[in-house]
């Protein structure tokens, strides 16, 4: 029977656990996006619902208990003033799950897990610059003399 059970355990000590949820939370935030195994961009899922939440109200304690998942400033600050007033109207269903299929060396389960209304930033492709003549040696007063 699974009563009682509280969160998935990913067969990680709670340190390590604690660093994952850690680094790809500040990477969603950072990018707005993350590939990764189903059951953890679920168990990811619960802890970056409950900080953009958090975010929507900008307050020096919603900021200190974000600030404890969140060690990189930048994406603290992301999150407060970017994220949070992006979802303000929002009631709840931050992050979207997206299925990729199965991954070939271990046949794991790999989705993408990102957040809604996700803004695109279009990258325009590099314009060839025209390659340049090179450059004749300018001719000394000695030569032009001759």
């Amino acid at each position: 029977m699974k009563h009682k059970i509280g969160f998935n355990r990913l067969s990680r000590t709670p340190s390590h656990r604690k660093s994952l949820h850690r680094n790809m939370v500040t990477s969603l935030f950072r990018h707005e996006r993350v590939k990764t195994t189903k059951a953890k961009a679920q168990a990811v899922r619960r802890t970056a619902e409950k900080l953009i939440t958090r975010a929507k109200e900008d307050s020096v304690h919603n900021r200190r208990l974000a600030g404890r998942l969140i060690e990189d400033q930048a994406v603290l600050a992301k999150l407060f003033t970017e994220l949070g007033p992006r979802y303000k109207s929002r009631p709840g269903g931050y992050t979207r799950i997206l299925k990729l299929g199965p991954r070939p060396g271990d046949a794991a389960e790999v989705v993408v897990l990102e957040l809604v209304e996700r803004i695109e930033v279009k990258k325009e492709p590099k314009a060839k610059k025209p390659k340049e003549k090179a450059a004749e040696p300018e001719k000394t007063e000695v030569e032009a003399e001759a």
